[in-house]
């Protein structure tokens, strides 16, 4: 199932739900009224739909004062909500690479992908700064599905992004995530670190860079 469908079967509601949780570390039903507009019990309705379904749980995130509050979150069911560019058989047409031309033949396929999308990305990511650069490789990378925002932290600038439509062959390969560093790299002109947090359905992945 994908979002296209979740609208067609007229689940919006919950598609903003899920959305907002999906660009968070979970959210509270008071915060998801803040951002969705709706009423208390209208959201508190759809998450406990979400979550009997499986596609949310709780924790109780600590307070500097008080007790705990309770907190929705997605859960690993949700991924498969969100966009995918990858495959069984993506997964499957590696291996049989690695099967016919030996274990390194499908870092090495990998490489020259990640190389070629650079060239092409880099006819795209314009600007005069390090700073105009990130934001336009985070637009184009928000639009391939990434989830992905420019912002500025106590950590410094970084590109936040909040999904990957590679999972299951990051799982398989995870030198993915170091062509995308250094893609990003070359694209930006400057060093990058990339930080990658996965918690239950939670995945982020922080690119820091100096600008």
């Amino acid at each position: 199932m994908n979002q296209r469908l979740l609208e067609e079967i007229g689940r919006t509601q919950r598609l903003g739900i899920l959305n907002a949780l999906k660009r968070s570390r979970g959210l509270s039903v008071n915060e998801l009224v803040s951002k969705m507009g709706m009423s208390y019990m209208g959201i508190k309705q759809h998450c406990l739909t979400l979550e009997r379904d499986g596609y949310l749980d709780t924790w109780r995130r600590p307070q500097k004062m008080g007790r705990p509050e309770m907190v929705y979150r997605l859960t690993r069911r949700a991924h498969d909500l969100f966009q995918a560019d990858s495959n069984r058989f993506t997964l499957e047409l590696l291996q049989s690479i690695h099967e016919i031309h030996g274990p390194n033949a499908p870092e090495k396929l990998l490489y020259n992908l990640y190389e070629r999308k650079s060239v092409a990305l880099k006819e795209k990511v314009k600007g005069e700064t390090v700073t105009d650069r990130a934001r336009a490789l985070a637009k184009i990378r928000d639009a391939e599905g990434y989830m992905s925002e420019f912002k500025i932290d106590e950590q410094g600038p970084q590109i936040l992004e909040c999904h990957t439509p590679l999972q299951n062959v990051l799982d398989k390969y995870p030198i993915i995530g170091r062509l995308e560093q250094q893609m990003f790299e070359q694209l930006l002109g400057t060093p990058v670190r990339r930080e990658e947090t996965r918690n239950s359905g939670l995945y982020e992945c922080a690119f820091y860079f100096l600008a």
